[in-house]
């Protein structure tokens, strides 16, 4: 398509405006008070002699100017005292009309007051009016500047995304999501082919809510959704709404719902819409608040959307928990699409799609990577790529290997290397003596990961780190907190046993060991003494949650006694389970440290060659029964024990991550 040619001028900036016009003015000035032309300024007594040599024919007289003129041509120039009058000064210098006459030279004197008066009156004047015209020039480039300008502030911020600047992210680029991507499809084909859901009844949805963690790709999808429907594709993010003026982001809403509508069929796509679409009544300001009008505003254009205008509102969020109830009803975001973190399969999908023009080597198995990185979202998985590509630059490599990805993978889960920190020996006894009885203890518990990898090389804030191998799991069990717990417990119980002494660098182990018994006496109903209630449910954080201030606790300072003995309970019993199962092998261990001293890593090859010998038995749990591998099926387990069943949501809660990895942390 040709282009058109542009016959706009440049614009020209406002001070270049501002100095030209004070020029302006000085040079009228000086050209009035005539500065610029003649001859040089005479004294008086050089002045009125010139006249009396006679070589002059007339003198004029312009206000306090005095210049003497030769057929025309002025020969000299001089100016009077403004205090004396023109009759003080001829006299003064012995000059009177008389000699004047006699010398045949004509005295004019011009009447300049009008013209004096007009000059005044325009340096008065002409600074206000250049003010003036100043701000009217700026404000007419503001009012067509749009939605950043002085009256552009009502106006939306929305981007449209046209066909010059359409994204080409498509959906053969997201991964790892595909019950989403189906989802999302959808929505597209409602908007190319509408009629073939009229036909039958059915009514487009008038809102799709992305709801996941961060990182898994909600933006990402609404960017393949931007790149493939074909329409316009509004987008904006839900701070833009709100500005400090009132009453601001609800005229911004207005717009971009019009501009919308205008443009249908179309989409329109807030993200983090949590900014603004928090529930009503949570802040100081009340009705009066501003991101209240705005949320009215959303929720009035939203449910005002006729079938046929074919105007869908996607939005993006990872607090959907927050979000106001008239937001989220059928009628306003009738879809919810869940965008959960990766799977296995999904996980290695994400890594296959940002392999695509890396030059990975042929040693890399992509599905290794997937099964180690448990519990990563697509953006970390893009992100481990990433770092392992600057690993392989970094080392001028035309490839990316094994270790590359290794480094990469130990940056992210635990930290950068630490290779200017220098471990005295006996740091490096005590680091060796806690990771191993780390392995070792995981190694004989029937419900922990298996271990990939133990090191005592220091990273990011560890001293040494012991790396499982995670599996994916939706649910978890009480025996896997209290297998979790006991594994946070060994590395302390193997300094106690194996130095007669404990260090600082088991304070994370007891804090995510006390998280998980908490949960599991408060959250999870796992104790038996103080049975199925739950505990704190109704505290929220005013800022993470819904309530402005901290809420009460719901139990008694009984229940708190018994919560925190339970809690004890629980951790002295793992604590137990650990020691023995480190004093039951402690040959194994001594084994483990003296390899450590000398590769400083073991790969979990290395690891289960040193522990074979010995079976993997577990010890018995914390409440004297041994605890047995079972198959979980719909709740029941294989040997009839009454083993609880949770869901994954309160395994986060309760910090048992699949891809945490047991470390010590060294003290300052």
């Amino acid at each position: 398509m040709d282009e058109q040619p542009n016959n706009s001028r440049p614009s020209i900036p406002t001070w270049v405006w501002i100095l030209g016009v004070f020029a302006i003015i000085l040079a009228l000035q000086l050209f009035l008070s005539g500065r610029f032309n003649g001859p040089e300024q005479s004294s008086l007594q050089e002045f009125f002699g010139i006249v009396a040599t006679g070589d002059v024919d007339t003198v004029v007289v312009s206000g306090d100017k005095l210049e003497a003129q030769k057929d025309g041509e002025t020969v000299a120039v001089s100016y009077k005292s403004p205090d004396d009058s023109l009759k003080d000064t001829l006299d003064y210098y012995g000059v009177s009309n008389e000699a004047l006459a006699d010398q045949n030279v004509t005295l004019v004197v011009r009447d300049t007051s009008t013209w004096n008066s007009l000059f005044s009156l325009a340096l008065a004047l002409g600074p206000v009016l250049l003010l003036i015209w100043i701000f009217s020039r700026g404000f007419r480039q503001m009012q067509g500047g749009g939605g950043n300008s002085i009256f552009g502030f009502g106006r939306s911020k929305a981007k449209n995304l046209n066909d010059g600047d359409r994204p080409t992210v498509t959906f053969d680029d997201v991964a790892g999501v595909e019950e989403a991507k189906m989802e999302l499809q959808e929505v597209v084909q409602f908007l190319r082919e509408p009629e073939k859901f009229v036909q039958v009844g059915a009514r487009i949805p008038k809102g799709v809510l992305m709801v996941g963690p961060p990182g898994t790709g909600k933006t990402l999808l609404a960017r393949a959704i931007a790149g493939e429907a074909g329409v316009p594709f509004f987008h904006i993010s839900g701070s833009e709404f709100v500005e400090m003026f009132v009453g601001v982001g609800a005229s911004r809403v207005r717009d971009l719902f019009d501009k919308a509508k205008a443009a249908a069929p179309s989409i329109v796509f807030v993200d983090e819409i949590d900014a603004v679409g928090r529930q009503r009544g949570a802040g100081m300001g009340g009705g009066n608040d501003e991101r209240e009008q705005t949320l009215n505003q959303i929720l009035v254009e939203m449910d005002g959307f006729d079938n046929e205008t074919n105007v869908i509102v996607m939005a993006a969020t990872n607090r959907a928990d927050v979000l106001d109830p008239a937001l989220l009803r059928p009628g306003r975001f009738d879809r919810k699409v869940f965008v959960d973190l990766p799977d296995l399969t999904g996980r290695e999908a994400i890594l296959k799609v940002h392999a695509r023009g890396k030059p990975i080597g042929k040693d890399v198995d992509l599905t290794d990577y997937a099964r180690l990185t448990a519990g990563f979202s697509g953006a970390d998985l893009e992100n481990l790529l990433n770092e392992a590509a600057i690993f392989a630059a970094r080392r001028d490599k035309k490839t990316i290997n094994t270790p590359e990805f290794q480094d990469a993978f130990d940056r992210i889960a635990i930290g950068p290397e630490k290779k200017s920190r220098v471990m005295s020996e006996e740091d490096k006894e005590t680091v060796a003596y806690h990771e191993a009885g780390h392995a070792a203890v995981s190694y004989h518990l029937a419900y922990t990961d298996p271990v990939q990898k133990i090191t005592i090389v220091p990273r990011g804030r560890a001293g040494g780190y012991v790396l499982p191998l995670p599996e994916d799991r939706m649910v978890d069990s009480r025996e896997h907190f209290e297998d979790r717990i006991c594994m946070a417990l060994a590395g302390r119980a193997s300094e106690e046993i194996f130095l007669g002494r404990i260090t600082s660098g088991a304070s994370n182990d007891l804090q995510q060991a006390t998280r998980i018994a908490k949960v599991m006496v408060m959250k999870l109903g796992m104790s038996d003494k103080l049975g199925l209630p739950i505990y704190g449910g109704d505290e929220v954080n005013p800022f993470l949650g819904r309530m402005y201030g901290m809420g009460s606790r719901d139990y008694s300072e009984e229940a708190a006694r018994e919560i925190d003995e339970e809690v004890k309970r629980i951790l002295e019993d793992n604590y137990q389970r650990a020691l023995t199962i480190i004093r039951n092998n402690s040959d194994k261990i001594e084994q483990l440290v003296e390899a450590l001293r000398e590769q400083e890593t073991l790969d979990r090859e290395v690891f289960e060659a040193l522990m074979q010998d010995t079976p993997p038995t577990d010890a018995t749990n914390g409440s004297g029964e041994e605890a047995v591998p079972v198959e979980v099926v719909e709740g029941e387990t294989s040997n009839g024990r009454n083993q609880t069943i949770i869901e994954a949501e309160t395994i986060a809660e309760a910090g048992a991550d699949t891809a945490v990895v047991e470390e010590i942390t060294p003290s300052d």
